[in-house]
């Protein structure tokens, strides 16, 4: 089965027209190979249990354990991601991030469905590492690329963990902490690895060196020019790829669930 990939605007995520409840082989070498070139990918209208849910995700890779919330009851893996009518704070993953770059084995992939959304209302933000990467003129090419950033599930964005953490959280929330490379490859191409929800200080630099660059590759890898806006339906799976894109959900108020599963990169091979 052949699937149909139309690209958005300047190559930053793409929808995929195709039934992922009756996937093949080469329908999911096609997927990464879209996720390789787009960072992101969505498919509209999938009425997938969570079953189904979790077996397409078995097909891009080992399913990864979240450490900051309790699964979904009886679906292992599957990880509620809510906002409820009652939320005071930001919405879960408000702010600019990569997933779990906290872990010393970062997921790969994360998938994301929409279970209850309201029509226009929330979306999520990507933007391109690959294109900030190239953005970057050389002398600075030079000087972060051998550089390994320190991450912290205790960074800015764990605020917005706060309220779910409360109903169902593990008790893990604070004590996680991993270095990686802030340059990697994804495919042949070179990413700028950066979460300014998680990532604290730049190793081997004094602190103020540190703050200054996290601050200059913050701004720019966040530039409209790298950004995609998604909106998002009922019955949608948004897949991304955490090596090559960043993320951040908007501000909304009102009900929304989410279904989320990582996937580990040590069994995706590309």
């Amino acid at each position: 089965m052949n699937i149909k990939v139309d690209p958005f605007k300047n190559n930053i995520g793409a929808s995929i027209s195709c039934d992922l409840k009756s996937i093949e082989p080469k329908t999911i070498n096609q997927i990464k190979e879209a996720l390789n070139n787009y960072g992101f990918v969505c498919f509209r209208d999938q009425n997938l249990e969570p079953g189904e849910y979790l077996k397409f995700a078995q097909e891009l890779g080992k399913i990864k354990e979240y450490p900051m919330l309790k699964d979904l009851e009886n679906y292992k893996g599957i990880t509620v991601v809510e906002r409820k009518e009652n939320d005071k704070g930001k919405s879960y993953g408000e702010g600019w991030h990569t997933d779990s770059s906290y872990l010393d084995k970062t997921p790969k992939y994360t998938c994301l469905m929409g279970k209850i959304v309201k029509k226009d209302q929330g979306q999520t933000l990507f933007a391109s590492q690959l294109a900030s990467y190239d953005a970057l003129d050389q002398k600075t090419k030079d000087k972060i690329e051998n550089l390994v950033g320190v991450f912290s599930s205790a960074g800015p964005i764990s605020v917005t963990r706060l309220e779910r953490e409360a109903e169902r959280g593990t008790g893990k929330s604070k004590d996680f902490l991993a270095e990686h490379s802030i340059v990697k490859k994804v495919g042949s191409k070179k990413t700028l690895y950066l979460s300014p929800g998680h990532t604290i200080a730049i190793k081997n630099l004094s602190e103020e060196e540190s703050k200054n660059l996290l601050k200059f590759l913050f701004n720019h890898q966040t530039k409209k020019e790298f950004q995609t806006s998604f909106f998002w339906e009922k019955n949608t799976i948004v897949i991304w790829d955490n090596h090559s894109v960043i993320h951040s959900a908007t501000p909304f108020q009102g009900r929304r669930m989410m279904h989320r599963i990582i996937l580990d990169l040590s069994l995706i091979h590309i």
